[in-house]
């Protein structure tokens, strides 16, 4: 994976194809082959899903500022940082910036909330972990089935920083949530985690690249995915240990099941591509990659016990993924997400 893809919505010719490496399993330009008309403005609508944890708020409509579009923590604090989309086959831009500075402990709740059909959304955010400040961002992402959307985080942890992350999505026609961190290490830790839940034709794209430049840093991914019906699930992740940077500890694991209907022409489609690159020594670096289906002996023992199919499928489908979501450490977001995730299986 190169360096990011400048999209631009107003220029066609920045959409990339799956000719660049990095966008082959999910290429926008094939569904979108022209600029889409800007969208016009739009109501937020009711508070989202994260409102009830109080704290600050950025908030985007169509790409409009509703206020403030730059957020600096100090102390322990919570923002929820909102994109909204409410807008029929345009497209519209937004971009954000949050800093945590040194000694900071920044809680920050980010939501993807669409409606309407066919939009265009690119939104990105910049985000500046200081020395020894401590951020968890948690995204929860829901966009229609048709609606195509491309999300950029561009993270930089600095010494002795903690980045925890974790992105639960649904998918849509073509949704990519990517997220690239520069870890300047000397004991920051990142926490990159991610699960996928798709249905119908829906496809979700988790790319990351985690840059390891300094010593004695770690990181630990975990994602977790379930595509049903003729969905398509990509997952790429990639560690870069850079030359000085000894003593790091980078562990990455990607599990997904296929949920397709038995005998399916074209069922449910996962892509993976987890990658190591190293260039120190004195490193422990592992990734693991698997794909399977359900457990049918376990559906079947649990068919016998009078628990119907579809529910069946349902609590075995909670159990793979709820690992992902246990791992938030912040209590009142990790029961959002659950609630959140548990409602749409």
């Amino acid at each position: 994976m190169s360096a990011a893809f400048a999209i631009d919505l107003t220029d066609a010719e920045t959409f990339p194809s799956r000719r660049t490496e990095a966008w082959k399993y999910s290429d926008l330009k094939r569904y979108l082959r022209e600029a889409p008309e800007p969208s016009p403005t739009a109501a937020v609508g009711p508070p989202g899903p994260f409102y009830d944890l109080g704290g600050e708020a950025i908030v985007f409509a169509n790409g409009r500022a509703v206020g403030v579009t730059d957020f600096i923590a100090s102390g322990q604090q919570t923002l929820r940082l909102r994109y909204v989309s409410d807008a029929v086959g345009t497209g519209h831009t937004a971009s954000a910036r949050v800093s945590a500075r040194a000694g900071a402990k920044l809680l920050l709740l980010e939501t993807h909330e669409g409606a309407g059909s066919a939009y265009v959304a690119h939104n990105t955010l910049e985000l500046d972990v200081a020395a020894g400040a401590e951020v968890t961002r948690v995204v929860l992402v829901e966009e229609p089935e048709d609606a195509i959307s491309v999300s950029e985080a561009h993270v930089k942890v600095e010494a002795g920083g903690v980045f925890r992350q974790t992105v639960i999505t649904t998918g849509a026609k073509l949704q990519r949530i990517e997220t690239r961190i520069t870890h300047y290490a000397q004991g920051a830790h990142v926490q990159a985690d991610g699960l996928y839940l798709l249905n119908g034709s829906r496809h979700a794209d988790l790319t990351s690249v985690v840059r390891h430049v300094e010593h004695d840093g770690t990181t630990s991914q975990l994602i977790k995915g379930v595509a049903r019906d003729t969905a398509r699930g990509v997952f790429q992740g990639k560690i870069v240990v850079e030359r000085g940077a000894d003593g790091t500890d980078a562990r990455m694991g990607h599990h997904a099941l296929i949920a397709s209907a038995k005998n399916a022409r074209n069922g449910a489609e996962i892509d993976a591509k987890p990658e190591l690159i190293i260039y120190a020594d004195d490193v422990q670096c592992a990734h693991g990659n698997t794909v399977g289906t359900l457990d049918e002996s376990a559906l079947f023992y649990m068919e016998q016990r009078g628990i119907p199919a579809d529910e069946a499928r349902a609590l075995l489908t909670q159990a793979f993924l709820i690992e992902v979501v246990d791992r938030i450490e912040h209590e009142g977001a990790r029961e959002v997400a659950r609630e959140w995730l548990t409602a749409r299986l």
